[in-house]
């Protein structure tokens, strides 16, 4: 009997002593009497660094200790969880047990406490929770599936995502989401790789409850267990519908116009260069057709930029109807549209599709809101391998083609000939020139006067530029002003006949013609600089010159345009003293109402009218309504380009006021004129 007491409590020990869970014994009074080796590996203290101490001493507050014992000691035990200490200071969190033993008279004899380290418990439940939370709030659906695929869990964001919500999913297999798109071997890879790499990631496009297909970006990873068997699988979506959208935005910015949806310089580049591979190794011809807008300026001017829009997009929809899909169709910004038509058989087909282009732009007009306008087209065109081998040098020669075509009267077409090559070489001397005139002095003015009709007198005289360059003939300026204007250097050029001829004017008031006018003929581009009248207004400082003698010539075509801001600068200009003249009357946009706004002094009509003023009547009719309509409006009327006794006499009998040209003299320089004015008599002409 005694030794089955000692094996029994050997065996006892044993139990205490390996159990897998801490266990103290306190006496009567809450010291600490033993503890097994699980509980010396928790709280990390020796068994004989703790006997004899008291219980309280392993708490971290002692009013939990105490709540605990007053427990214990009115019900004899206590279950619970209470915040520790460890031996280092370490807080941990135990789930303890506290029972009381009594002897056999029912006295207290010991207390057994059993706990647990909660430590890895409560990690992980933290981060259950946090996970949950996460899983509560992401954007990307999350699908959880056991071994088989089947659904266990979906979160908020599948809910929204799908239409389906959990009830309705759980249990099934994801396949209930597919659109249909892809083919079976498309899922054989994804979950070949899945089961083989633990993880596929791509895109794919599914189906919603509502029976929308959508595209998403899907990640798939397998869940293994301790032994490397999978468990679950994991799936997180996002919906990237907008993404593509986006993405077909951006695809569209970079290669298409956003204005009129046709392809921009860089697809044109690049189309075009492929076209031209192909048409070297096959053997092929292609076309480059360069179309600029006629007068496209004048409209974007006259009604706005949005109107101005609005045409080019109607202008590119009727220029899609006119090629064939495998043509290419670009805008290359502002009005300058190119076309390339690939394996042509025969440069007349580019001819026949330009003239169609010229035919269906010109004949019908456009309704932009309110307004009918009509707009024609110049174009060029360059063949491949005929006129270039590389898109730049096509592109540069279909260009130079619309030049010519736009110089040679617009709303027609030209194809490209070396000569155009010959001429732009030309022209490329002529601006170097142009640039080195004014410094080197090579520009000079000469003038033609201007006779009172009634009574002979010389009443002014028109400055007229030119230039001679060193050794050479001198250039008109029908040759030289539309190259300044283009380059921009008819700005500086201007500015200075406006100081020359002030300055001249004065030497010829000082040799007795004190009354002579000088009419300057004034460039739009120089017009239409914000500084123009203050560089006027410093010119007339300089020379001293008095301003009621000087007469600017102005055009139909520069001041109408924009007419309510171009009041404002003639209004200026007459303040200074500086009178007014229209030039070339009659050949541009005329607008009577607005011309009557227009502080003038003076009209000059276009030698254009008066060339055939004694062969045709219809000019005469015109002439004559020029000088009633000027006098009307308390204007002087002076024809230019006489040049016989009967246009004089016929424009006398019309009551034109003045006149000039060759039949009085050709325009002379300075030092011939004053010749001229002094030997002129009255009754001679």
């Amino acid at each position: 009997m005694v030794e089955l007491n000692s094996e029994y409590h050997s065996l006892a020990n044993t139990v205490f002593m390996q159990m897998q869970e801490g266990i103290i014994v306190l006496d009567e009074q809450l010291k600490i009497v033993t503890l097994n080796l699980w509980a010396q590996k928790v709280i990390g203290f020796k068994e004989q660094l703790l006997t004899g101490k008291d219980y309280s001493i392993l708490f971290c507050n002692l009013s939990d200790y105490q709540r605990m014992i007053a427990h214990l000691f009115e019900h004899h035990s206590w279950t619970g969880e209470v915040a520790k200490k460890r031996s280092n200071g370490e807080v941990y969190i135990e789930s303890m047990n506290i029972s009381t033993v009594f002897d056999s008279i029912g006295k207290i004899k010991e207390y057994v406490v059993v706990f647990r380290d909660m430590t890895k418990q409560k990690l992980f439940e933290n981060e259950r929770q946090l996970a949950a939370k996460v899983l509560e709030n992401i954007s990307e659906g999350v699908i959880v599936t056991d071994k088989d695929g089947n659904i266990l869990s979906v979160n908020p964001a599948f809910e929204l995502v799908t239409g389906y919500v959990e009830e309705e999913v759980c249990g099934h297999n994801p396949r209930i989401f597919q659109s249909g798109i892809h083919g079976s071997q498309f899922y054989h890879e994804m979950w070949n790789s899945v089961l083989t790499k633990g993880k596929w990631q791509g895109e794919i496009w599914n189906k919603k409850k509502n029976g929308d297909v959508y595209p998403e970006w899907l990640t798939i990873s397998s869940i293994k267990d301790e032994k490397g068997e999978i468990t679950n699988f994991v799936a997180v979506f996002s919906d990237i519908t907008d993404r593509k959208h986006t993405e077909e935005k951006l695809r569209q910015l970079a290669h298409y116009d956003s204005l009129t949806g046709v392809a921009n310089r860089y697809t044109l580049n690049t189309h075009l260069e492929s076209l031209i591979d192909t048409a070297s190794k096959y053997n092929q011809q292609l076309a480059v057709l360069f179309l600029d807008l006629d007068r496209f300026k004048h409209i974007n001017d006259t009604l706005g930029h949005n109107y101005g829009d609005q045409l080019l997009k109607e202008v590119s929809f009727r220029l899609k109807g006119l090629i064939k899909n495998k043509d290419l169709i670009a805008r290359l910004g502002g009005d300058e549209f190119v076309i390339v038509l690939s394996n042509i058989k025969h440069p007349k087909e580019a001819v026949s599709v330009a003239e169609n282009i010229i035919h269906a732009l010109s004949t019908s007009s456009f309704i932009l809101k309110h307004h009918e306008v009509y707009v024609s087209t110049s174009i060029g065109i360059s063949l491949f391998p005929l006129d270039g081998g590389s898109l730049e040098t096509l592109l540069r020669n279909a260009d130079k083609a619309m030049y010519k075509a736009k110089s040679s009267g617009k709303n027609h077409y030209q194809l490209y000939h070396e000569e155009m090559h010959k001429d732009e070489s030309k022209q490329m001397k002529m601006e170097v020139g142009l640039r080195k005139a004014l410094e080197q002095k090579e520009f000079f003015l000469v003038y033609q006067p201007q006779i009172h009709l009634k009574t002979g007198k010389i009443i002014g005289i028109e400055a007229l530029i030119r230039w001679k360059r060193e050794e050479q003939e001198i250039i008109s300026p029908e040759q030289f002003i539309p190259l300044a204007e283009e380059t921009g250097l008819i700005v500086p050029i201007s500015e200075w006949v406006i100081k020359q001829a002030c300055e001249d004017i004065q030497q010829v008031h000082l040799r007795g013609h004190s009354n002579l006018l000088v009419s300057i003929n004034i460039s739009a581009l120089h017009f239409n600089q914000e500084n123009f009248v203050k560089s006027v207004q410093a010119i007339l400082q300089q020379t001293n010159v008095n301003p009621h003698l000087v007469d600017f010539e102005l055009t139909e075509s520069m001041i109408m345009p924009n007419a309510s801001q171009t009041i404002s600068k003639l209004v200026k200009l007459k303040k200074l003293g500086i009178k007014l003249s229209i030039d070339d009357f009659g050949t541009g946009y005329s607008s009577l109402s607005y011309l009557n706004r227009f502080p003038l002094d003076r009209l000059k009509i276009d030698k254009s009218f008066i060339e055939n003023l004694n062969k045709y009547h219809d000019d005469s009719s015109i002439v004559e309504a020029i000088i009633s309509i000027a006098h009307r409006l308390n204007l002087s009327v002076v024809a230019e380009g006489v040049e016989s006794k009967k246009q004089l006499l016929h424009l006398k009998t019309g009551n034109c006021d003045h006149i000039q040209g060759f039949y009085i003299t050709k325009p002379l320089p300075l030092a011939e004129l004053i010749r001229f004015l002094a030997e002129w008599e009255e009754d001679l002409y």
